[in-house]
């Protein structure tokens, strides 16, 4: 169920089962557990913090078994969003470093995975056995999946777009430049909105092709001018490194122009990092990820 945040928590009733008092809850949202610790003095039962996570453990072997077959389902899309943030993860010397996957398949899922490691062997194990369009930053982690061509990357114009931003303190009149032709692809994407992939496609080769091509042409004709490491320097490089990336959404028509989609997801971690700070365990790290 879709709730708002003021209804995450339902604290229905105490009822009497086999003579043991039980609290019937909806689990729900990444600040179920922060607000129920606060909501625990409205009620007859003292709840330890522990018992709490125990419970939420205890569902997330339950539903564990559903996930798996979402993931599943999931992989067998034609593309796939994906990104990951770190967390901090609880130590008895000092915290250490986890990550949270994000992979949302269109019309179907959106879903997490817990991983210590932010590498190959963490990305082959969520996806590495998916066949499609992967569309990502250009993080390396990624890029073992391209090599044998089952896979296809599809870049971000939108990451692209940040480095052109990060250089309107330096060289404004040439960023702006640069800025005006993306900000033409996603306005050009925005009078699509409800055609079909096939209409989408159809309509991208005419003025989104367009638009590609005067951008390359410009970047390549502006990287013999600036500087390798300047901002605008680092810019024209990232568009140029991505370029086949980038054109990806030009063949496809379900393609997406930028990775947003699972960037607005993650911020859920975000969020939830706001009420517990860091994972307890890499357990409970697993079970976050299963019902965030």
């Amino acid at each position: 169920r879709n709730l708002r945040h003021e209804h995450i928590v339902a604290l229905h009733e105490v009822v009497t089962l086999a003579d043991r008092p039980c609290l019937l809850l909806d689990f729900a949202g990444e600040r179920t557990l922060a607000d129920l610790l606060r909501a625990e003095g409205t009620l007859s039962l003292e709840l330890a913090r522990q018992t709490i996570c125990d419970w939420h453990l205890a569902l997330s072997e339950l539903v564990a078994v559903l996930v798996d077959a979402m993931w599943a389902d999931a992989l067998d899309s034609p593309y796939l969003c994906v990104d990951a943030t770190g967390v901090l993860v609880q130590h008895a010397e000092k915290c250490k470093r986890g990550h949270f996957f994000v992979v949302a398949a269109p019309e179907k899922h959106v879903l997490f995975a817990f991983s210590q490691k932010h590498n190959n062997a963490a990305v082959d194990e969520l996806i590495g056995e998916y066949r499609g369009v992967l569309v990502a930053d250009a993080h390396s982690v990624y890029d073992h999946l391209y090599l044998g061509g089952q896979v296809r990357e599809a870049g971000c114009w939108a990451h692209a777009r940040r480095y052109f931003f990060k250089a309107l303190s330096t060289e404004p009149e040439r960023a702006r430049r640069a800025l005006g032709y993306i900000n033409g692809l996603f306005a050009a994407e925005r009078e699509l909105n409800g055609v079909s992939p096939q209409q989408r496609k159809a309509l991208r080769a005419d003025r989104h092709a367009a638009l590609v091509g005067e951008f390359e042409r410009w970047c390549d004709e502006e990287s013999l001018k600036v500087l390798d490491e300047s901002p605008l320097g680092k810019a024209i490089t990232y568009a140029q490194n991505q370029r086949d990336a980038l054109r990806t959404f030009l063949d496809d028509g379900r393609i997406p122009l930028d990775n947003n989609w699972s960037e607005r997801e993650l911020r859920r971690i975000a969020w939830g990092r706001d009420n517990w700070l860091f994972v307890g365990s890499e357990d409970g790290g697993d079970a976050a990820a299963r019902f965030v």
